[in-house]
């Protein structure tokens, strides 16, 4: 029964209201949405990779109202970098009936205080952390009637969830017999440079494609870990795409030697839990600083501006380090390879998503990540390629 008017109804954030999850983590503040298990946050101790994936991208608050008031208490936590330009609060969308209805930020929250000098001399960088308190979003004035609402979560900002208040009763909503689209890959995938949740490819994709997305694009964590690809064996999914390769080269991880056994590793692990489920391996984008050049990827300060640079030398991809053209030519390769005993593997180069005509249009901002535009064009050119008749995702 809808409240009288003025009459509003507190509903604690559960699982049940949650979609683009792995685990969740129950705090003294809410729920913290994971993106990878706690079995496989164990395997590996590093900041990065531990930080990023409890960063929401791709999860949202899925639930079905009347009401034309709603409001979610939260609280964000908010990275500064010191003697960088402030961050902005981070963005949730509000999205009615599948489109983009409105944002909103929440105030305060915990800071983690960062101070990213360690990066340019590859060293971990040290992290304060700050307690803050909840905060509160709120939307009023909403369409009349019943409506499904979604709130994506900031892609790069972990919150943990407390309550919905609205001024009608909710369900959960969502599960709706969608088909679920798994993506792993690197930053891009996470939604490094874009603007708001719903902006970030994977999710410009799944609307597109009419998808439920799981969204595991890590920023800095595309090492095909066996971890990763035990995380994915055990999901279900309909539909699987893994971007691999401009992780290895910023971080001048392996030779070429060990990069196509451990792919095909990675593969055989994701297959014993998806033995014929559509797969779909996507090269790199491009991305000049990196074509000829190995890594590793080193930031740098100019202005306030954060950019990156290539520190290998082209030189020495002729003893097997890794660019970004041997590794779309090495999984190219593979792909093809394993197509002789599996019909449903793919290959995609990432170029077709953004290649050089691009670059000359829309060059990367921090010679690495793509902007918003980007992002969206990106979205768009993935759901073309990869969904519908006669695509990898049939």
């Amino acid at each position: 029964m809808t409240p009288s008017p003025g009459q509003w109804i507190s509903t604690p954030v559960t699982a049940a209201l949650l979609r683009g999850w792995i685990e969740l983590e129950d705090t003294p503040h809410g729920i913290v949405p994971h993106r990878l298990p706690a079995w496989a946050r164990r395997q590996c101790t590093d900041p990065q990779l531990l930080m990023v994936e409890a960063q929401p991208s791709g999860v949202r608050i899925c639930f079905c109202t009347e009401a034309t008031s709603i409001e979610l208490v939260a609280l964000p936590t908010r990275r500064v970098y010191v003697g960088l330009p402030p961050r902005p609060a981070g963005t949730y969308d509000l999205v009615i009936d599948g489109r983009l209805a409105r944002q909103g930020t929440i105030p305060g929250g915990r800071i983690l205080r960062i101070d990213p000098s360690a990066w340019s001399s590859g060293t971990v960088p040290q992290v304060e952390v700050e307690d803050g308190e909840p905060g509160l979003l709120r939307f009023t004035d909403l369409p009349a009637g019943i409506k499904d609402v979604e709130i994506w979560l900031p892609h790069d900002e972990p919150t943990a969830l407390s309550t919905l208040r609205t001024n009608a009763a909710l369900e959960a909503c969502g599960h709706d017999g969608r088909k679920r689209w798994l993506h792993h890959g690197s930053s891009i995938s996470h939604g490094s440079n874009a603007q708001h949740p719903t902006g970030i490819w994977p999710a410009v994709a799944a609307r597109l494609a009419g998808v439920d997305l799981l969204n595991l694009g890590f920023g800095g964590g595309a090492l095909l870990d066996p971890f990763l690809a035990r995380t994915i064996r055990d999901q279900q999914a309909d539909f699987i795409s893994l971007k691999l390769g401009i992780n290895l080269v910023n971080m001048d991880l392996m030779r070429l030697r060990g990069f196509g056994p451990a792919v095909h590793g990675f593969l055989d692990t994701v297959r014993e839990g998806h033995e014929t489920t559509p797969l779909l391996v996507v090269s790199p984008i491009l991305c000049p600083i990196h074509e000829a050049t190995p890594g590793p990827s080193a930031a740098v300060f100019s202005g306030g501006q954060l950019a990156f640079q290539a520190t290998g030398r082209a030189e020495d991809a002729a003893a097997d380090k890794l660019t970004l053209e041997t590794i779309r030519a090495a999984l190219e390769n593979i792909v093809a390879q394993r197509r002789i005993s599996d019909p449903h593997i793919h290959y995609l180069d990432g170029r077709i998503l953004y290649g050089d005509d691009d670059h000359t249009r829309m060059p990367l901002p921090d010679a690495l990540h793509p902007d918003g535009a980007t992002h969206t064009q990106m979205g768009e050119r993935f759901a073309a390629a990869a969904f519908g008749q006669g695509r990898p995702f049939d």
